[in-house]
C-alpha cells in the first residue's frame, strides 16, 4: 500500500472512532462516556511518558551511588534522592528502578532514554545544562565550598588556587564555575576525574592526597565529621539549586506530574520532613571533638565492638546505634561515673540497672546489655502511630529525658498545632519544658528540655561517622583482597564484589 493509501486509511479509522465516541456520549453521558472517549482517541496516538510509566508499572531514573543520593543500608536502599524518587513512584503507584551512572555527562545525556526517564542525582541547575534538559522546581539550595587540609596554608580566594593541585569531579557544576572564573584568571588550572564522589574528594583532602577541591555544602556537611582535617577555606558567592532533570521534548506529561508532586510535598511538609531525615542531624562539630572521636573509633571501640554486636542481635537493634549511644553517654569509658551516680559504658542509674537485671554497672558486657534492653523497652512503648525514623529519635529523647517528659512535650506540640508523632516538630517544643509558663501545665513538670534535643543530635552525628567509617573499612578490605589476588603467582582475574553498608533507612 502506498503512503497516501495508508494515510487515507488512518483518517478513515480516526473518523470512525470519533463517530463511535459521539454515539457513546449521547447514549452514556457522564464519566463512563468520557473514559471511553479518552481511550478511543488515545488508541490512535503513541502513549505519553506518564502513560508508559503507568502501563509498565516502573519509574526508571538515573542516579549516582553516594551518601547524598542513594546507597544500600541494612534495610535496603536509602538516601535523600532515593527517598524523594521512591515517594514520587509510590504516588504514581509504580515501582522505582535506579540505573547507576558515575559519569555526570553520560547521566545527563541519558535522560529521557530507555535507561531513565529522569535524572535524580543532586544535579545543580546551570545555564549550560538548561540548554539540554528541563529542570523541576528546586528541592534543595547549596553553596559551593573550597576545601583545604587543616595545618596547611588556607586559601582566601580563587587567586590562591593558581598553581596549586586542585581536583574536582569531571563535568560537574564545579567545572562550569571554574571555566567561568578562568576568563578572569587565565592561569587557573585544575584536574577533573570521573568515577569520584564528593566523599572521595573530602577524604583525599583530609589525607593530603590533593591540596584543594570543591564540593557542595550538603555533601561536606554529611562527610566532614568523618574527615575532620578537610576544612572549608571559602565559599563561592551565591547559592545553587538542586533539581531533577527531564528531557527537553514536547511530551511533558511526566515532568508535569513531577512538578505537581513537588508542589504537594513542599506544601504539606513532606519535603521538609525528608530534608530533616537526612540533613536535620547535621550540625557543626568542633575540630578537636571530631579528631578525638576519630581516634577513639580506632583505640576504644574495638574493645567493645563484639559486646555491642551481641546485644544488638539480642534486641534486634543496629550495633552502630548502640555504639553511638554509648559514646554519647561515656565516650566508651567502661569506668565512667557522673556526679549524679550513673555509671558504666551506658551510664545506667542503679534503679534502671536493677530493672534490667544488671548486677554490675561497670561490667562492659552487662552495661551494654542493660542499655540495649532499656532502649528497646522504650522503643517498643512508643505509640504505634509513630513509625520510621521518628520512632527512633523520639525513643532516644525518652531514653535521655524520661518517657513522661517526652509525653509532656508531645502533648504540648499537639496543643500548639504541631504533629506529636514527628521528631522535627517535637524537638521544637521540648526546650519549653524548662519554662514555667509551659511546664506548670504539664503532668510531669520541669525538665531540662534542651538536653534531649542536643542528645539526639549528637547521636545522629556519631552514628553517621560510624556508618561511613564502616564503609571505608569495607572499601579498604576489598582493595587489599584485590591486591592479594593480583600478587599471587597463580593469579586469575576474578570479580570480588564490594557491597557498601553505610547506614540504615532511618538516617
Amino acid at each position: 500500500m502506498s503512503y497516501r493509501g495508508k494515510k487515507s486509511t488512518r483518517r478513515t479509522r480516526q473518523a470512525r472512532d470519533k463517530r463511535h465516541a459521539s454515539s457513546w456520549l449521547k447514549r452514556f453521558p457522564g464519566t463512563i462516556a468520557l473514559i471511553w472517549l479518552s481511550l478511543a482517541l488515545s488508541a490512535s496516538r503513541a502513549p505519553t511518558d506518564l502513560e508508559n510509566v503507568m502501563q509498565q508499572g516502573t519509574l526508571k531514573i538515573l542516579s549516582r551511588n553516594g551518601p547524598t543520593t542513594y546507597y544500600e543500608g541494612p534495610d535496603g536502599l536509602t538516601g535523600f534522592e532515593y527517598t524523594l524518587a521512591k515517594t514520587f513512584a509510590d504516588e504514581l503507584g509504580v515501582k522505582l528502578e535506579i540505573h547507576d551512572e558515575e559519569n555526570l555527562a553520560t547521566l545527563l545525556d541519558s535522560v529521557g532514554t530507555a535507561r531513565g526517564y529522569l535524572g535524580a542525582s543532586g544535579l545543580t541547575i546551570t545555564a549550560k545544562r538548561r540548554q539540554d534538559v528541563r529542570f523541576t522546581t528546586p528541592y534543595l539550595e547549596v553553596t559551593q565550598q573550597v576545601l583545604y587540609r587543616a595545618g596547611e596554608t588556607k586559601p582566601s580566594g580563587i587567586q590562591d588556587l593558581i598553581g596549586k593541585d586542585l581536583m574536582i569531579i569531571a563535568n560537574s557544576s564545579h567545572s562550569e564555575r571554574l571555566r567561568e572564573l578562568q576568563k578572569r584568571y587565565p592561569e587557573l588550572r585544575w584536574r577533573e576525574r570521573n568515577g569520584l564522589e564528593m566523599l572521595d574528594l573530602v577524604e583525599m583532602v583530609h589525607n593530603g592526597t590533593i591540596q584543594y577541591t570543591i564540593v557542595d555544602s550538603n555533601a561536606y556537611a554529611i562527610n566532614h565529621r568523618i574527615y575532620p582535617r578537610a576544612r572549608v577555606a571559602f565559599e563561592f558567592q551565591g547559592t545553587q539549586s538542586l533539581a531533577w532533570a527531564f528531557p527537553r521534548q514536547r511530551d511533558t506529561s511526566l515532568y508535569e506530574a513531577a512538578q505537581r508532586f513537588f508542589q504537594r510535598i513542599n506544601t504539606d511538609g513532606t519535603l521538609e520532613e525528608i530534608r530533616d531525615r537526612f540533613y536535620g542531624h547535621v550540625d557543626k562539630v568542633d575540630y578537636s571533638g571530631a579528631m578525638v572521636f576519630a581516634r577513639r573509633i580506632k583505640t576504644r571501640l574495638p574493645k567493645w565492638e563484639e559486646d555491642l554486636k551481641t546485644a544488638a542481635n539480642r534486641f534486634e537493634l543496629d550495633w552502630r546505634l548502640l555504639a553511638a549511644i554509648s559514646y554519647q553517654e561515656s565516650h566508651w569509658n567502661a569506668k565512667a561515673i557522673s556526679s549524679t551516680g550513673v555509671r558504666g559504658l551506658m551510664m545506667l542509674t542503679r534503679a534502671t540497672a536493677s530493672d534490667m537485671g544488671i548486677s554490675n554497672r561497670i561490667d562492659p558486657a552487662q552495661s551494654i546489655y542493660g542499655g540495649a534492653k532499656y532502649f528497646k523497652k522504650i522503643f517498643a512503648r512508643m505509640p504505634t502511630d509513630i513509625q520510621g525514623p521518628d520512632r527512633t529519635w523520639l525513643a532516644l529523647a525518652a531514653y535521655n529525658v524520661g518517657y513522661g517528659h517526652l509525653e509532656d512535650a508531645r502533648v504540648l506540640t499537639e496543643k500548639m498545632g504541631g504533629d506529636p508523632d514527628k521528631w522535627s516538630e517535637v524537638k521544637e517544643h521540648l526546650p519549653k519544658l524548662a519554662q514555667s509558663k509551659y511546664y506548670r501545665t504539664t503532668k510531669h513538670g520541669y525538665a531540662r528540655g534542651w538536653e534531649p534535643v542536643v542528645y539526639v543530635q549528637h547521636i545522629r552525628n556519631f552514628y553517621n561517622i560510624l556508618a561511613w567509617h564502616n564503609q571505608q573499612k569495607q572499601r579498604q578490605q576489598h582493595q587489599q583482597r584485590v591486591v592479594t589476588l593480583e600478587s599471587s603467582d597463580n593469579f586469575q582475574p576474578v570479580e570480588v564484589p564490594y557491597t557498601p553498608n553505610p547506614s540504615p533507612s532511618f538516617l
